[in-house]
């Protein structure tokens, strides 16, 4: 069983950044690839982005692509989601999310942690 725990959220003003952080506890995530996911109010759950268990491979969401970057730290157990230049729009829970293989789809995770509130005043 993995457990995972996000941090990092809060409440920001357009254009600003933010650094969310997903820390695994229980087994070591290093042979999991992690993706981070978000869901706004009256919305469906949208993909954000994925790395994989190497870190070698990466996959963006199309409204994020060139703002975040996603990255892991193996032997921290620990992946992290950069998000520049925030938008109102990229108001969300955001939520991470372990598997064996790395795809955009969330069925593909079998692990997730509760979320972390971002929210992105204009």
């Amino acid at each position: 069983q993995v457990r995972l725990v996000e941090s990092g959220g809060r409440q920001v003003h357009a254009g600003e950044s933010l650094r969310l952080s997903c820390v695994a506890a229980g087994r070591s995530i290093s042979t999991y690839a992690m993706a981070w996911f978000r869901q706004a109010p009256g919305k469906e759950r949208e993909f954000v982005a994925c790395i994989s268990w190497s870190g070698t491979t990466t996959h963006y969401g199309y409204a994020v692509q060139g703002r975040f970057t996603i990255s892991r730290v193996n032997a921290d157990s620990t992946a992290y989601l950069q998000m520049n230049n925030l938008q109102p729009d990229d108001t969300a829970v955001y939520t991470c999310a372990a598997g064996e293989s790395i795809d955009v789809l969330a069925y593909a995770y079998p692990f997730w942690g509760q979320g972390t509130q971002v929210t992105v005043s204009s």
